[in-house]
């Protein structure tokens, strides 16, 4: 079956539907993700980029010599249909389950890979439970953790930006804000002269935070820079808000606002600050990711939309990976070679796995800033220490 067709079916898809058992020569790949509801404009981009993975190994000969079959089930972005998408991929005889982008939503499909024995990926999840806290040891995502986004940015903004006073905001909606402010609590002690200066919450639907913005501007001094932890669609409000107010600190946040899709609803927005895995603007400093963009637009028809695109390929990579270096698709043999891997290099920056983390805790991300409303790649940062495992299960 040809790739496009295969997007063609499942962007069409309203409902589960069966194939017929694999045959001999295949491996096949479980897709329990969202094909409707608002989880699908999380998933899908992530999905597309794994289909054009799969498809790259299998032009390439395969994986133990068979073709890679991708499977799909809708979990129409509830929890209870997640369950169901997970044991129907599973009764396709899926060998690895691939899952929703959120922990929330992708759990139940991947504790049912987890019982049947199977390996699951989350698509994007940031959050420690999208692992083996939350499902067990089965279980992995190929994305960065959003508390190494917020550590990132402050530790970049301190060394190269020379921000020494800090004013942390966090949008309460999501445990994925939240882990962006964790990161950024954890690593600030570690910076030596840096200094928090404030500290505020809002939530993602507030009209306004002029409140929040009153005591920021009633600071004696406009802080370096403020750490604000939100994603869409509540991120535009609150930096229209604050640039409206003439605060010019220099805005960090985490890759949950990556993109220039939502960019005219703040004209000209300057010194704003985001992590990224991969450049969507055509300028990563990798050649062979913009080439990944111009076959995602070819087989898609449009740019990836953001970073969040790219751990749907990664995901597939090392999977695959791992299956090669064990000759088998037997979970325990995959899970033993994915844990051996130690900043294992991908297209999207290396990726390390060990018995205790199925995450990453530590991870290379490039820089994007804005200026005149135009986003572009000015620097890559690893933070210099992995953040704790016992860190970051106790938050």
């Amino acid at each position: 079956m040809r790739f496009t067709t295969l997007l063609s079916i499942l962007a069409g898809a309203s409902a589960l539907w069966i194939t017929p058992a694999r045959a001999a020569n295949e491996i096949v790949v479980g897709f329990a993700t969202a094909a409707s509801g608002f989880m699908q404009a999380y998933d899908k981009p992530a999905q597309d980029a794994a289909l054009i993975r799969i498809e790259e190994i299998n032009k390439a000969g395969g994986l133990l010599g068979k073709k890679i079959k991708p499977v799909f089930a809708d979990t129409k972005t509830d929890q209870a249909e997640g369950a169901k998408a997970g044991l129907a991929v599973l009764d396709q005889g899926a060998d690895l389950v691939i899952v929703s982008c959120d922990y929330d939503f992708g759990a139940p499909a991947a504790l049912q890979a987890q019982a049947a024995g199977k390996v699951s990926f989350f698509l994007c999840a940031e959050s420690i439970k999208a692992g083996i806290p939350g499902v067990g040891p089965f279980s992995f995502s190929a994305s960065v953790l959003a508390p190494v986004q917020g550590a990132t940015m402050s530790e970049w903004a301190y060394t190269k930006k020379n921000a020494r006073s800090f004013y942390r905001l966090l949008d309460s909606w999501t445990v994925y804000n939240k882990g962006i402010c964790d990161g950024f609590d954890w690593m600030l002690p570690r910076l030596k002269e840096a200094k928090l200066v404030g500290s505020d919450t809002f939530k993602n639907d507030d009209a306004s935070i002029a409140s929040q913005i009153t005591r920021i501007k009633s600071l004696p001094k406009e802080p370096d820079a403020i750490m604000l932890c939100t994603m869409m669609p509540g991120a535009v409000s609150a930096i229209k808000q604050i640039r409206a107010a003439g605060i010019k600190s220099m805005i960090l946040n985490g890759s949950g606002v990556d993109g220039s899709y939502w960019m005219n609803a703040v004209p000209d927005l300057s010194n704003f600050y985001v992590p990224v895995q991969g450049s969507v603007y055509g300028d990563d400093p990798n050649p062979k990711v913009n080439e990944f963009n111009k076959k995602y637009k070819e087989v898609t028809g449009g740019d990836p939309s953001s970073q969040y695109v790219y751990p749907g390929y990664v995901l597939i990579d090392v999977w695959a990976k791992a299956v090669e270096r064990a000759k088998s698709t037997d979970a325990a043999a995959v899970v033993a070679e994915l844990e051996k891997m130690n900043n294992e290099s991908t297209l999207f920056g290396p990726r390390t796995f060990t018995k205790d983390i199925h995450h990453q805790n530590q991870g290379r991300y490039l820089i994007v800033d804005t200026e005149a409303g135009k986003p572009q790649v000015i620097d890559q940062w690893t933070i210099s220490e992995k953040i704790p495992l016992a860190y970051l299960v106790s938050k």
